[in-house]
């Protein structure tokens, strides 16, 4: 009976198994490599895209600050050259409340009373002087109310006090201190003014 050998083919059948099968091992393994350089270059991509993104939100912010700085300039220049306007309103105002006020001052002073001193802290004025009587001084407050340029008279002190030596001031034995409240008929006017037509704009 004739022998057939099978080994050798058995053999060659396992050794192009194994063949195969690293074949196989070699094609899976280049398709992970491919698959992760894919994968690797589209996350990539994505944050490349998003970094740009981002440095163009950042320049947009920059300019947007940058206006914003401007602006803010702008308002503090708007403010000091409001702030001059008022000033000079205000010295242009003052001024010729001084011309007023001096001559009413003048006015206002009756017989038998001489001011010493006068000073000035804002819109409040305080008169120093001597007088007769306290009549004298009573006449006088009236006076500065019904001026117009002068509210609201106090009268701090009064007291008798007679001068030293021949002069005026022995003939007025009386010493007084009041302050007054500097004002405009002016504006007085206008602030009536704009309520009247307030309260008729109220009335039924």
């Amino acid at each position: 009976m004739a022998r057939i050998n099978l080994l050798p083919w058995r053999a060659e059948r396992r050794k192009q198994r194994q063949k195969e099968f690293g074949i196989m091992l070699g094609l899976a393994a280049l398709a992970g490599v491919v698959l992760w350089f894919l994968v690797n270059g589209y996350y990539n991509a994505q944050i490349e895209g998003q970094q740009a993104r981002n440095a163009y939100l950042d320049r947009q912010i920059a300019q947007v600050e940058e206006k914003i700085s401007e602006i803010d300039e702008l308002d503090r220049q708007r403010a000091r050259l409001l702030s001059r306007k008022a000033v000079i309103e205000q010295l242009q105002a003052s001024r010729s409340q001084m011309v007023h006020l001096f001559d009413s001052l003048v006015r206002t002073i009756p017989d038998g009373l001489m001011l010493t001193s006068l000073k000035q802290e804002g819109e409040r004025l305080t008169l120093e002087g001597r007088a007769q009587s306290n009549a004298r001084v009573s006449t006088y407050m009236r006076n500065l109310e019904g001026s117009g340029w002068m509210t609201r008279p106090q009268l701090s002190i009064i007291e008798s006090r007679p001068g030293d030596g021949p002069g005026a001031s022995a003939n007025l034995p009386y010493m007084f201190n009041l302050t007054v409240t500097l004002a405009n008929p002016s504006d007085t006017d206008s602030a009536d003014d704009e309520a009247a037509v307030a309260e008729e704009g109220a009335a039924p």
